[in-house]
């Protein structure tokens, strides 16, 4: 006689062929499916074609102008707006960066500012410390001084 597990196994055995029997008819099944997509497709319409729009012509981008001179000028990009908006205000929340540059005229949301914020930080340009945002600081070297400079310059021309 046959012990409960023996009669355990034996029903699982054929509960995975039945299983592998439903995968073959639904692989089947789905060739056929197949099959059957590409002929309608086939037997359909022909689309009328469209003709191609103008296309948009690249502008260059403004940098450093913060706003636009005269109408037909482009405005100043939204990172460096964010960029003077953390010069002029120090550390800031993306929130409060929204407000600031939306005080500026620009329709801006927080969505935008985080947006710009994310990009400005790959490149470098804005840190996140403690959920504020600020500009890095400037790590090149310091410039000469005019004195040492006029004093090298006299020593060359003598």
């Amino acid at each position: 006689m046959d012990t409960v597990l023996e009669r355990i196994h034996a029903k699982i055995a054929e509960l995975e062929a039945k299983i592998g029997d439903l995968r073959i008819a639904e692989r089947e099944l789905q060739a056929i499916e197949k099959t059957s997509a590409r002929q309608t497709k086939t037997a359909s319409e022909p689309k009328a074609k469209q003709k191609p729009g103008p296309k948009a012509g690249r502008q260059p981008k403004l940098r450093g102008k913060l706003e636009a001179s005269e109408p037909g000028e482009a405005r100043q990009t939204i990172g460096a707006a964010i960029s003077a908006v953390l010069a002029e205000h120090g550390p800031l929340s993306a929130a409060e960066i929204a407000e600031q540059v939306k005080a500026t005229g620009r329709d801006i949301n927080n969505r935008t500012v985080s947006f710009a914020l994310q990009a400005l930080k790959k490149r470098g340009l804005a840190k996140n410390v403690d959920g504020k945002w600020a500009a890095p600081k400037a790590r090149g070297r310091k410039a000469a001084s005019v004195s040492t400079v006029n004093a090298d310059e006299t020593k060359a021309a003598a």
